[in-house]
């Protein structure tokens, strides 16, 4: 698993490069570890916001991290009469706003997420090399994209109701 989240980081690394930076959107796409993201974002109507939206920040979830919630549970996810709980999901994921590495202090911080109503708080701490965020360790950080930032994340981030 950890080989093929350095594997995804790379190739994040190497699809994004600073001066010809593409959006949030096709960033992740030439990353090719985030098809089920993609895909519950294109359900969610949420694609073209986080391709056209600016100064966002994604904590991105890789299909890997998809694959480890309960059997059903995208499927589920990403059958019309959900789409509202689908919104939130993906929408818990994504900041109005940048936020690089280098900003967080030691010890957790709470940011509020572009998530409407509930649980639209995340905690994120930064502890030696290690950022987390909820649940979730950042594996790749400040991958840029011309509308923000890309954080790939090992765990899908489910907000309490």
């Amino acid at each position: 698993m950890k080989k093929t989240l350095l594997a995804a980081a790379m190739a994040l690394t190497l699809s994004a490069p600073a001066a010809n930076a593409a959006n949030i959107v096709e960033t992740a796409q030439g990353a090719g570890v985030f098809g089920t993201l993609l895909a519950a974002a294109q359900a969610a109507g949420l694609a073209d916001a986080l391709a056209t939206g600016q100064n966002l920040t994604v904590f991105a979830p890789t299909d890997e991290a998809f694959a480890k919630l309960p059997a059903g549970t995208v499927e589920n996810l990403l059958k019309p009469e959900n789409k509202d709980q689908l919104v939130a999901v993906l929408s818990y994921h994504v900041l109005p706003r940048e936020l690089v590495s280098n900003q967080l202090p030691a010890g957790p911080i709470h940011v509020r997420t572009i998530k409407s109503g509930g649980d639209r708080t995340l905690a994120v701490a930064k502890s030696g090399h290690t950022v987390t965020v909820d649940n979730a360790t950042v594996v790749q950080a400040d991958i840029k994209a011309d509308n923000g930032v890309i954080h790939v994340i090992d765990t899908v981030m489910l907000p309490s109701s």
